[in-house]
């Protein structure tokens, strides 16, 4: 049987047609995206702004449901163009772009169900995924801290990733764990007892405690370290 829907070809200039679209889409069913990670993000679209959160603690993963929407081309000449878009559409759209964000292959765990909620296949193929991309981030971040030795080579994802699979690394470290030193302003982490670029002493006791800092002589018993009358005084002259 031939659909008796029409369908707008080319400029799409017919406007039965686009406003047939408009209904069909706002009658197709909703869509679901999953994010198996904790992660929240945001993507910002002509035809909306579109949260997805991060999923709670003790939970495997969120849910963000995704309607359809009805985007409108402005043509500049007070004509302007209606664009009935799915859901489906919207939040491949929406994946493809949080996916994306941390280079080439990369995947951060968010992804379009098949159905209300994901699989369990779904899942699998999803846990896998994001495993197999944050392995790779940490081996790159490896063979950078081998090159440099320096933190500032080292983006978050690359953390995050091995904060995921429980990697403790000589490169990893939370930035909101370190503090400013009060000498040079260089970040050291907290309970560090000498800062290794000005070497202030930031704990006395632990330095103390590691040989890093000698202790101060103290008086001997019965003696005054003030000095006497006569040299506050000065000198009398004779």
């Amino acid at each position: 049987m031939i659909n008796s829907e029409t369908t707008t070809q080319g400029d799409g200039s017919n406007h039965a047609d686009r406003f047939a679209q408009a209904i069909h889409a706002q009658r197709s069913p909703d869509t679901v995206i999953a994010n198996i990670t904790e992660q929240s993000y945001m993507a910002h679209r002509t035809y909306g702004t579109f949260q997805i959160p991060g999923r709670a603690d003790g939970e495997e993963y969120s849910l963000t449901r995704v309607t359809p929407r009805t985007a409108v081309m402005d043509y500049g000449d007070k004509r302007t163009l209606p664009l009935p878009i799915t859901a489906r559409e919207i939040a491949e759209d929406l994946c493809r772009e949080v996916n994306s964000d941390a280079g080439e292959n990369s995947f951060l765990g968010v992804f379009v169900c098949a159905g209300n909620d994901p699989t369990e296949e779904e899942l699998r193929g999803a846990r896998s995924r994001l495993d197999d991309f944050y392995r790779a981030l940490v081996a790159a971040a490896d063979r950078e801290w081998e090159r440099s030795h320096s933190f500032l080579f080292i983006h978050d994802v690359q953390r995050r990733a091995a904060g995921h699979l429980g990697l403790r690394k000589e490169w990893y470290y939370q930035s909101r764990e370190t503090e400013e030193c009060p000498g040079c302003g260089e970040r050291v982490k907290p309970g560090v007892a000498v800062c290794k670029t000005c070497h202030a002493v930031l704990d006395r006791d632990k330095a103390l405690a590691l040989g890093l800092l000698q202790p101060t002589a103290q008086p001997i018993a019965g003696t005054s370290l003030e000095p006497s009358s006569s040299l506050k005084q000065g000198t009398r002259k004779s």
